[in-house]
């Protein structure tokens, strides 16, 4: 049965949270799990899948999508009791995150944060007025909670560090290999289809004459492209062939896109599938009803060959390494998927033994937060 506080809006897939309760349920929740997911982060390096600069790197985003959720979460924290107090608007069906619109607003409203606050009375001052309201006039200062809101979530953003839908690309050398100069390019967006966030890890060897992050030609060129091609519709092959391609003097050697969800709660998300019965038959209090999903597709260059480009002339290309059974569809060496869940979901999710949740690999929330991988 449907939250009677959650309202399905004109697109199917997307619901309003307009009960401030249930608003700030659903952000203490995410906060919770933007808070483990750091920690999977940690046990994924631990068994030499991440190395320690990309831990840090992905741990970066993690941090940076905390805070954008933090923000929202000052922005809609009246929600249902301050009069013309915005509605979060979320992906109920797909992916449990807010949909795409939310961050492209929050950039806007980022980038004028200082001439709002200029605009508006101090913390110390809002809440003064609160107590002399509250004692002369013996009513709720529903209106000034709201200016202290907003003042939080543009102070949120004037800080920086946020999740927007574009973050753009960034290099960070690793090591000479011979006369070519080994990066790791990395940038990340926030899926407009899917609503997620999503994150690319791209190794690449460099052999032209400026390193790549130094060089005015081609970093603008290489960025550019790299986002234009940030999309969860296409595969990692074709990104990679596109790179090797376009760019003579880079040389791609790895390349994987890491889905940060979706997240699925009995309480805020419509599911359907083993996922829904592993929910329901949890029967799990609210900071535990939830669990994330965590993609990573990993393409591998097997080998360089050179092959002839024009009539006159030969590049070096990238031989890709696809899985057997999978590679071809996928456009991939392999994907893993990840589910990170509490205990109680975890048990639910043991005794269905669903075919298609079996061979997730799965983390569980345990006592104080700790993160143990399940066997």
């Amino acid at each position: 049965m449907p939250d009677p506080s959650i309202k399905e809006t004109l697109v199917n897939d997307h619901a309003e949270l307009y009960d401030t309760a249930i608003a700030r349920r659903y952000f203490a929740k995410f906060d919770r799990i933007t808070g483990h997911l750091a920690r999977v982060a940690g046990e994924v390096e631990a068994e030499g899948k991440l190395t320690r600069t990309e831990a840090r790197i992905l741990g970066r985003y993690l941090a940076s999508l905390t805070a954008s959720f933090r923000a929202l979460s000052h922005k809609y924290l009246m929600t249902g009791l301050a009069e013309g107090a915005p509605r979060l608007t979320f992906d109920r069906h797909e992916s449990g995150f807010p949909v795409a619109q939310e961050l492209m607003v929050m950039a806007v409203d980022a980038a004028q944060a200082g001439k709002h606050l200029q605009g508006m009375a101090s913390e110390t001052e809002l809440k003064d007025r609160m107590v002399r309201q509250i004692v002369r006039d013996l009513t709720v200062p529903t209106a000034l909670q709201f200016a202290l809101s907003q003042r939080l979530y543009y102070e949120a953003l004037a800080a920086g560090g946020l999740f927007l839908t574009r973050n753009d690309p960034d290099a960070q050398w690793i090591e000479d290999r011979g006369p070519r100069r080994h990066f790791l390019v990395h940038w990340a967006v926030y899926d407009t289809q899917a609503n997620l966030p999503v994150v690319y890890l791209l190794n690449v060897e460099d052999s032209g004459k400026k390193p790549l992050p130094n060089d005015d030609r081609r970093w603008p060129l290489v960025s550019q492209g790299l986002v234009a091609q940030s999309l969860t519709g296409l595969k990692l092959l074709t990104i990679a062939q596109g790179f090797d391609k376009d760019f003579e003097a880079l040389h791609p050697k790895r390349l994987r896109r890491l889905t940060l969800g979706p997240m699925y709660s009995h309480d805020f998300t419509l599911q359907s599938g083993p996922i829904s019965t592993v929910l329901t038959n949890a029967a799990a209090p609210d900071g535990d009803d939830w669990a994330l999903v965590w993609t990573v597709e990993d393409l591998i260059s097997d080998r360089e060959e050179e092959v002839k480009d024009g009539w006159f002339s030969t590049a070096n290309r990238q031989i890709w390494k696809l899985d057997p059974l999978t590679g071809i569809d996928t456009g991939t060496s392999r994907t893993e998927r990840m589910v990170i869940l509490p205990e109680r979901p975890f048990q639910a999710m043991t005794d269905l033994n669903a075919p298609g949740l079996r061979d997730l690999r799965k983390f569980v929330v345990g006592a104080g937060g700790r993160i143990l991988p399940a066997v």
